[in-house]
């Protein structure tokens, strides 16, 4: 019975801990909410801003609240039991007994023992622990008097900032008092631009519109009294605005650019451009490679791509098509892949950094690469780069020359097993860490054997004509000595230079000796020196069991075998049938032309004139200064010759708005029978001046005046 009541003290002292940090935790979050339910009271939904800040303070503190609700929960009877122990020396650092069933009779002892000295402290009477509570009550009382200034301080309300008031002007409207005559009393102009863009819904500030491709312009007009509206785009039909409690709409969708006008009970407004910003495709900029790239022997086969794809409103999607060109003539075969681009930044710039292993598209020795990026916007855009060539340099296929000419080689055919060397090398660079040490090095001295007699018999070219030296054994043969007359300088023997074998041997043809060769030019001969020694630098490397530095080597002694190839072609002119010469003095002007006619031909030109009002238009404003009077029925005139201008303008909105604007002023001045205005007259003037094309020259009579003397002399050549 004791240890019953025990472990319902231990409860009760866990249930007062809970109870008291919940509070707490309350009173913070209470003063959060506060704050929040402040801001909205004073300004409720009007500021967006503050709106979205009061709703996440609200959400936050409810938020805060439950987390710490989750966490205080869990406080368990054996976290009680360890602030027991800690607080009351004469619990023993044993309450944790309580809590579990005696195994022998020295726990039960214990527990009871225990039982009793926690009925004599009564620790659920007592404080047994301490909360600060400091910071939550300055907090609180800081939430307060924020709220309190929030709402009571003469502060000015806050709101988003009213839009311009946007005003029509009618010209043509008569003077006419309020009570008679409808007027708009507000405009408001709305663009709902496509989604391609990616731009939300905004107010228009001005009745001249630059708009997106393909958005929606919506006008909600207010007037005094009930009346007629209508919208008239480039001289088309108009269309009447619908009516809707009280307001007038009218909505439509923009692709071409152009002039409208608003018409009020029959009066048109003046002119306001629509222009339409068009949908730019994509721009693709390749910085890297080159647009021919060639990969000589001995370089990585790879390609570093680099590339800048831009867009004004976003990129939807972008790709390579790579294809992969192997084999010649009627053989080749093409193979095209799709590569993924591996793209960075944001989807109006992308950046693109990627190697384009060639060994992986399946490409080898005298293979091609063609390759373009292609990218898609949003809307229709669409963009190809152009094609970009990466070969592989082939060793084994000799160029062709372009010039009408047929190839001749007169050397002796080359040696080819370079290549194979170079094979060689690289199998072996790839199996080394699957074979043993022996046998690596075996193989790579053997290499180098092969290299040693590939050296050899080019060498012969250059006049080395013994190979006493060739194979791995080379030098001189073991139980060889040298002897005074067997060829070799021994330094111990002087030629005497006035003998007659020395007088003689500037004029000998020596095919012995290197520097008497005579089957190269020069310059040639020189290429296969290098080349020589190149393959000496690969072949003492592949000795010494160092593969990997001799493949460098190797390639470039394959290199300048092709140079080496390449220049000694020859090439001659292709036979072909020379015609015969003509004899001119024999045949010129030999023929008869008594059945030829010349031939006549007659066009009737009509010359139509352009812009017929525009110019009679013009003709009437010259009148018109000099006499400073017109009829009413001069009107028409400027009216048709405004249509000509206005058409005009659809191609450039803006362009003419001002001039179409006085040319309005101007019309509805005459219908009133007042005065024209001057500085509308001018502005009228040079735009029909503008728009009228150049005028042709016409041919003129040469007016020259001669002196007696020329005009006799002239008369005596006639």
């Amino acid at each position: 019975m004791a240890l019953t009541e025990s472990i319902h003290i231990l409860q009760g002292i866990r249930r007062q801990y809970v109870q008291a940090k919940l509070w707490l935790y309350a009173l913070q979050a209470l003063a959060a909410i506060l704050v929040g339910v402040a801001i909205l009271w004073r300004w409720k939904f009007e500021a967006p801003v503050l709106a979205a800040t009061a709703v996440a303070i609200l959400l936050g503190a409810v938020l805060y609240f439950i987390l710490r609700w989750r966490s205080v929960s869990k406080t368990t009877l054996h976290q009680v039991a360890r602030h027991l122990n800690r607080h009351y020396p004469q619990l023993q650092d044993s309450t944790e007994l309580l809590l579990h069933a005696p195994d022998n009779l020295l726990q039960k002892l214990q527990q009871q023992r225990l039982a009793a000295t926690l009925h004599e402290l009564h620790p659920e009477q007592q404080k047994t622990f301490s909360l600060r509570g400091t910071a939550t009550f300055t907090f609180l009382g800081l939430a307060l008097l924020l709220s309190v200034g929030i709402l009571y301080l003469p502060a000015a309300p806050l709101g988003t900032a009213a839009p311009k008031s946007i005003k029509l002007e009618f010209p043509d409207a008569p003077a006419a008092t309020a009570d008679t005559v409808a007027k708009i009393e507000k405009i408001e102009i709305t663009v709902s631009p496509p989604g391609y863009t990616g731009k939300a819904t905004y107010r228009a500030e001005s009745p001249n519109l630059r708009v997106e491709e393909g958005a929606t312009v919506t006008w909600l007009i207010s007037t005094t009294k009930p009346a007629q509206l209508q919208f008239g785009l480039s001289e088309q039909q108009p269309i009447s605005f619908k009516a809707q409690n009280g307001k007038y709409t009218f909505s439509r969708r923009f692709s071409e650019s152009g002039l409208y006008t608003i018409n009020l009970n029959g009066q048109k407004s003046a002119f306001y451009t629509l222009e339409i910003i068009p949908d730019e495709a994509p721009v693709i900029q390749i910085s890297k490679p080159n647009e021919y790239t060639e990969i000589r022997l001995g370089e990585p086969q790879r390609v570093r791509l680099q590339a800048q794809l831009t867009d004004d409103y976003g990129i939807r999607e972008a790709s390579m098509i790579a294809t992969v060109a192997k084999g010649s003539g009627e053989a080749v075969k093409f193979r095209e892949e799709k590569i993924k681009l591996n793209l960075s930044g944001n989807s109006r710039s992308y950046t693109i950094n990627q190697t384009l292993d060639l060994q992986k598209l399946g490409m080898g020795f005298g293979d091609e690469l063609y390759f373009y990026l292609q990218a898609w916007d949003r809307h229709r855009g669409y963009t190809r780069s152009e094609t970009y060539f990466v070969q592989i340099e082939d060793t084994t296929i000799v160029e062709a020359s372009f010039d009408m000419t047929a190839g001749v080689n007169p050397v002796p055919e080359y040696f080819r097993s370079q290549r194979q060397i170079i094979i060689d090398t690289e199998k072996l660079i790839k199996e080394q860490k699957s074979i043993s040490r022996a046998a690596f090095e075996e193989r790579s001295n053997n290499i180098g054997v092969d290299q040693k007699l590939l050296r050899l018999r080019y060498g012969k070219f250059l006049g080395e004509e013994f190979e006493s030296g060739i194979g791995p054994g080379g030098g001189i043969p073991e139980g060889e000595e040298h002897h005074e007359d067997d060829g070799h300088d021994h330094g111990q023997q002087q030629e005497d230079p006035n003998s007659a074998q020395a007088l003689l041997d500037p004029y000998m043809h020596k095919h012995d000796q290197e520097g008497e060769a005579t089957i190269f030019e020069p310059a040639v001969k020189a290429k296969l020196k290098g080349a020589l020694a190149q393959m000496w630098e690969a072949e003492l490397r592949l000795r010494t069991h160092k593969p990997k530095e001799a493949l460098p080597y190797e390639y470039k002694a394959l290199r300048m075998l092709k140079d080496v190839q390449q220049s000694q072609r020859a090439y001659v002119a292709k036979t072909g049938f020379e015609a015969p010469p003509l004899k001119e003095p024999e045949l010129r002007l030999s023929g008869e032309l008594d059945k030829i006619t010349p031939l006549q031909a007659q066009d009737d030109l009509k010359q139509t004139q352009n812009f017929p009002g525009t110019r009679k238009a013009l003709s009437w404003l010259a009148m018109y200064k000099q006499t400073g009077k017109y009829k009413p029925g001069d009107a028409a005139i400027l009216e048709k010759a405004g249509q000509e201008l206005a058409k005009q303008s659809l191609q450039k909105p803006g362009s003419n708005l001002k001039a179409l604007q006085d040319l309005r002023t101007l019309i509805s001045e005459m219908n009133a029978s007042k005065k024209l205005c001057s500085t509308c007259i001018v502005s009228v003037e040079r735009a029909f001046v503008n728009l009228l094309p150049p005028a042709t020259q016409t041919p003129q009579p040469q007016q020259t005046v001669r002196s007696k003397l020329a005009e006799k002399y002239l008369k005596e050549l006639n």
